[in-house]
């Protein structure tokens, strides 16, 4: 196999990053939220004005620039850590708070098996 061959995309682990560190995914989410967030208050905004076609404008204004910001706080987040770190902190934080059942085993302590006695094994002719 030629030196060509070996950078192909089906051959990573990971979804490679776009743009400051982000993958094409959490952009996405990213940038839905932002708009879920930004449309409707920047049409108010601008509909109490009395310019409510000025409101798209500011919404794709806050969306721009709450990508960048967010983009860069998932930057410093995700700097020098494993895959998958930080999905597994917000997970934790919010079992921590009761929000949500915790997907990993966070107990400290012996474990037991929960048998009484011994098995007995069958015997071999």
């Amino acid at each position: 196999m030629s030196d060509r061959d070996d950078i192909l995309a089906d051959r990573l682990n990971v979804e490679p990053t776009i743009f400051k560190g982000c993958s094409s995914s959490e952009l996405g989410i990213i940038v839905g939220v932002a708009t879920l967030v930004w449309l409707p208050v920047s049409l108010l905004l601008a509909g109490l004005m009395g310019a409510v076609t000025m409101g798209f404008g500011l919404a794709g204004v806050g969306v721009v620039g709450t990508v960048i910001a967010m983009a860069g706080l998932f930057q410093r987040l995700k700097r020098g850590r494993p895959d998958g770190y930080y999905q597994q902190h917000a997970s934790i934080w919010l079992a921590d708070h009761g929000l949500r059942r915790s997907p990993f085993i966070r107990r400290g302590g012996a474990w037991d098996i929960g048998r009484t006695r011994y098995a007995t094994l069958p015997q071999r002719d």
